[in-house]
């Protein structure tokens, strides 16, 4: 599964269901700027008030549509969360349950790699 940097747009979505992407934030580009139409990614919503938020598998559905396909975590107890209405951000994640996954396969990350110690 691909991830990408400063992949985010904003919605107004409300409800459990699809999320409607409304473009690229400043200084962002757009999921289908490094995605195609139909692949996974994993994805966080975050309410731009409120405690609204959610991070999980999705489907970019369409060049504007991006399905929830499995909640990793949320604001409603790991559940889709029934957004309200107001703007969201929408970002490609590196969850921790992606993290978790390539540890448990044996990978190593070596994020700190080359750092000196303090």
């Amino acid at each position: 599964m691909n991830h990408f940097d400063r992949v985010k747009e904003t919605s107004t979505t409300v409800g459990t269901g699809t999320i409607t992407l409304l473009g690229a934030v400043s200084q962002f580009i757009t999921f289908t700027s490094k995605f195609a139409v139909n692949e996974y990614l994993e994805y966080a919503i975050v309410g731009q008030t409120g405690t609204e938020w959610e991070t999980g598998l999705g489907r970019l559905a369409s060049s504007t549509t991006l399905t929830r396909v499995q909640v990793y975590g949320s604001s409603n107890a790991n559940a889709l969360v029934n957004f309200s209405a107001g703007t969201k951000d929408v970002f490609n994640t590196l969850s921790q349950s992606y993290v978790n996954r390539l540890m448990s396969y044996g990978q190593t990350i070596s994020i700190l790699q080359g750092v000196p110690t303090l």
